[in-house]
């Protein structure tokens, strides 16, 4: 490219920031619009496998993540009525060992503090929700002000305005099925818990594992049948009792996590079939809001991050954006349709599995397609 491009990013979640703080890394003029006036920490888990750790380490807060977040040992996946061990992964020092990354379990929100840290203060503006993108590009936003870009990065989710405006509406598939998760204080439990389980059920399951390095804060996941619920909300109320309910049949273990459990959130989950166009018209979409998925893999937020430093690679040295977008969806759409797949199949780690195909990728150094 002959000058800078203006890059624009829409969204200040994993993808955006990571995008940004890679971008910012190598040069580039870019800018982050999130709609949020202001960002809480809503009690939320989230899984760092040794790929998105990369990301992580390349981008400067690898130390940061690690003294916040707790290192499990092993992933146990067990039966979901006499805890009979189906497949067990060792992590710990073989994971660093095997796949080149630790494999570590924090809060969301702390996440999210890291990530914001590695991108600069003057370069994110709130408040800013996108309304329209009209030719140039220029991005229209509803307080009324209008801003010029080169590029416009949608990493506004699985409800991305940028990518309605880029390839018309289209509601996401509701899957059937509803996660209940919660967040909360270890010492309301009166036992220790295994470090990361997935327990596994006929037609249910729920995951449990602590998000932090002290060990004082546990996290649960599920997926229950639910033909009716399609709110994909991050913090809609449940009801304890439905998920006590539901679960009444597991393991001990699991029934003492739920009995502690003093509040849970409700969220449908949703997913999309892959694109085959990610870009056009100096648009390109990352994340969500090109590959969203389920998260039974837990690789969702892991290839945003991706996204996002390999989006910037692909732009560093480039001779012109189009080329650039090409280059950076070649390099992207096999391996996220093939996570997207996974997932949705809910099969990955109920037997025995070797994810050296996912957790030993490295955004920084993979080669680029042609």
């Amino acid at each position: 490219m002959t000058s800078t491009p203006r890059i624009a990013v829409i969204g200040a979640g994993m993808g955006g920031l990571a995008a940004a703080a890679a971008l910012d890394r190598l040069g580039f003029e870019v800018r982050v619009f999130e709609q949020a006036e202001r960002f809480s920490r809503l009690g939320a888990g989230i899984q760092m496998s040794p790929n998105a750790m990369k990301v992580l380490r390349g981008l400067g807060i690898e130390d940061e993540v690690r003294a916040a977040a707790f290192q499990p040992g092993t992933w146990m996946n067990r039966r979901w009525d006499d805890g009979a061990m189906m497949f067990e992964l060792p992590l710990g020092q073989d994971a660093e060992r095997r796949y080149g990354a630790p494999y570590l379990q924090m809060h969301r929100g702390d996440l999210h503090d890291a990530l914001l840290s590695a991108v600069p203060e003057e370069r994110l503006l709130r408040g800013k929700r996108l309304v329209d993108i009209e030719p140039g590009p220029v991005l229209c936003f509803a307080d009324g002000s209008r801003e010029t870009a080169d590029l416009v990065i949608g990493a506004d989710g699985l409800h991305s305005r940028v990518r309605e405006i880029l390839l018309k509406p289209e509601a996401p598939r509701a899957t059937g099925r509803v996660a209940y998760r919660a967040t909360f204080d270890a010492a309301l439990l009166d036992r220790e818990v295994g470090g990361c389980t997935k327990w596994w059920g006929e037609d249910r399951h729920i995951v449990i594992y602590y998000t932090t390095a002290k060990r004082d804060e546990l996290y649960f996941v599920t997926s229950l049948p639910d033909a009716d619920w399609v709110n994909e909300s991050w913090s809609a109320t449940g009801d304890m009792s439905v998920v006590r309910d539901a679960f009444a049949g597991f393991h001990e273990e699991v029934r003492a996590v739920l009995g502690a459990s003093p509040a849970v959130h409700r969220w449908a989950i949703l997913d999309r079939a892959p694109l085959e166009r990610w870009h056009g018209e100096g648009i390109v979409l990352i994340g969500d809001a090109a590959h969203p998925m389920t998260p039974y893999m837990a690789q969702g937020a892991a290839m945003a991050l991706e996204d996002g430093v390999m989006l910037a690679r692909a732009l560093e040295g480039a001779g012109d954006i189009e080329s650039a977008l090409n280059r950076f969806e070649t390099s992207r759409q096999a391996r996220t349709a093939e996570a997207q797949a996974v997932s949705h199949a809910n099969t990955w780690m109920r037997e025995e599995t070797d994810p050296t195909w996912c957790y030993g990728f490295d955004a920084w150094t993979q080669p680029l397609g042609s």
